[in-house]
C-alpha cells in the first residue's frame, strides 16, 4: 500500500477496469495484450489471477484498477519489471508510485539484487519514469524487436532502451 494506491493481485471482479485499461494500450509493447471485448478481457485476467507476477494498481479510495505493474524473475537474483497505466490516469504519478512500491518489494521481500526494465524509443513517459525511479540507462538496442507492423505489413522494428538499478543503488538513492 502507498499513500494513494493498493498494489494487489487481480480479482475476477476487476474485469471492467481491466478491459478499460487494456482496450487501447499506448505503448506498442502491449499491443498483444489489447482486448476488445469482455471475453478477451476475462481470458487475460484469468491468466493474471494465476500469476503472482501481475499486480493490479488500484486507487485506495475507490478500489478501482487503473493499471498494472508486473515482474518476472530472470536469474536467481534479477528481475525485469514493467507497467501499464490506463491513459485516463497518466501524468498524476500513479505509475511512479506503483512501480516504486513493487521495486521496494522485490528488493526487500524477493531478495532481488538487480532489477531492469525496457522502454521503446518513443515511449518517453516510461523512459522518464525509469530515470525517476533511479534506474540508469545501460544500453540501446537498435531495431531490437517488433510488436506491430508497418503499413505494408512488414515488421516495424523498434529501438529499445534498457534501464537497471542494483539493490545498493536503490538503498542509497535520495528520496
Amino acid at each position: 500500500e502507498t499513500k494513494r494506491l493498493v498494489i494487489r493481485n487481480y480479482l475476477e471482479s476487476d474485469i471492467y477496469d481491466y478491459l478499460d485499461c487494456f482496450k487501447n494500450p499506448r505503448a506498442n509493447c502491449f499491443s498483444s495484450e489489447k482486448v476488445s471485448n469482455i471475453d478477451e478481457a476475462m481470458t487475460n485476467l484469468k491468466e493474471r489471477t494465476e500469476d503472482e507476477g501481475y499486480l493490479a494498481i488500484c486507487l485506495i479510495e475507490e478500489n478501482k484498477v487503473i493499471g498494472e505493474v508486473f515482474y518476472k524473475k530472470k536469474e536467481p537474483d534479477t528481475y525485469s519489471i514493467g507497467w501499464i497505466l490506463n491513459e485516463k490516469y497518466g501524468g498524476s504519478g500513479y505509475a511512479f508510485e506503483g512501480a516504486e512500491a513493487v521495486i521496494e518489494y522485490l528488493f526487500t521481500e524477493k531478495s532481488a539484487r538487480r532489477i531492469f526494465a525496457y522502454a521503446e524509443d518513443d515511449n518517453l513517459s516510461s523512459r522518464k519514469l525509469c530515470k525517476k525511479l533511479g534506474m540508469r540507462e545501460e544500453g540501446l538496442f537498435i531495431e531490437f524487436i517488433s510488436f506491430v507492423k508497418n503499413e505494408d505489413g512488414t515488421p516495424k522494428y523498434e529501438n529499445t532502451h534498457q534501464y537497471a538499478i542494483l539493490k545498493k543503488e536503490w538503498q542509497s538513492r535520495e528520496k
